[in-house]
């Protein structure tokens, strides 16, 4: 239903992290949250929703505001 918002997400994540010469590894510890979850996240690829929670662990590891993530 959301598929390319969810990718457009994940592709700011992505840039974020890759900006802050991150691994996925590093910013998924940094996250509290497994590798591979923040792999599915980055490539839009989830059955799922994305809860916010999450999004706002990222933000704050990224040392980003959660905002940031949603703008176009």
């Amino acid at each position: 239903m959301f598929e390319s918002e969810y990718r457009q997400i994940g592709a700011k994540i992505m840039y974020f992290r890759k900006l802050k010469k991150y691994t996925q590894e590093k910013l998924a510890f940094r996250a509290s949250i497994s590798a591979s979850y923040l792999s599915r996240i980055e490539r839009g690829v989830y059955k799922k929703g994305l809860p916010v929670s999450t999004l706002m662990k990222i933000a704050k590891a990224l040392d980003i505001e959660v905002s940031v993530i949603f703008e176009k």
